[in-house]
């Protein structure tokens, strides 16, 4: 389990993780071309009683109205898409984040962006998400955990700061035919949010190896 989440980890012959740098390789999806590498002591074996326990246990009502609000159904013939931003030390060294998803076909973007504020990070991945969409014609649905960004994109927010930043992707969303751009609750358990979380946070522990 790494965040709560069940992943794949790499071990070796005797069944023990393999650790460099005191971090272990692990995936979301085991059929996934990228790797993940995360601290040795955040992933932890699953407890098969644990899980039974919270299987059982009924739902709330406040949980049943979260799981609904945070967990996008995929849409036939959209490009789903969800974007994070990583910074530490805001500012500091910061990573983006992009998963994208249209049918059965799935891309990820992790990218080192220097030093920036968490803002700026999140706002950057977006743009990079837009920018890597050769069809304009499609309708796309991006996720962010932003509430920033939502406001600015979504809300008519006015831009105090990074305006020149706003104004692009201002200037890029009205390229899409259909496009929408949602908030969704951050570290909830959304695994594409989840996954670009994580795509953003191993940009930057990946710049310095």
């Amino acid at each position: 389990m790494f965040k709560g989440h069940k992943v794949y980890l790499c071990v070796d012959e005797q069944g023990e993780p393999v650790v460099r740098d005191n971090k272990v390789l692990i995936k979301y999806q085991i059929n996934h071309d990228y790797e993940y590498y995360v601290p040795a002591e955040a992933v932890q074996p699953i407890d098969p009683n644990q899980l039974k326990k919270k299987k059982g246990k009924p739902a709330s009502k406040k949980a049943r109205v979260s799981s609904e609000t945070v967990s996008p159904t995929p849409e036939d013939g959209v490009i789903t898409i969800y974007t994070d931003g990583a910074s530490s030390g805001n500012p500091g060294p910061s990573g983006i984040g992009v998963y994208f998803r249209y049918g059965d076909k799935e891309k990820e973007i992790s990218e080192y962006i220097g030093n920036a504020t968490n803002n700026i990070a999140e706002l950057t991945a977006i743009e990079v998400a837009l920018k890597s969409l050769k069809k304009t014609d499609i309708p796309v649905r991006l996720y962010t955990d932003s509430k920033y960004c939502y406001g600015l994109l979504m809300l008519g927010w006015k831009a105090k700061m990074n305006k020149d930043l706003v104004d692009e992707l201002r200037v890029l969303m009205k390229r899409f035919k259909d496009i929408k751009l949602l908030k969704v609750e951050g570290h909830a358990g959304v695994p594409g949010n989840e996954r670009a979380d994580l795509l953003a946070r191993s940009a930057i522990e990946n710049s310095r190896m």
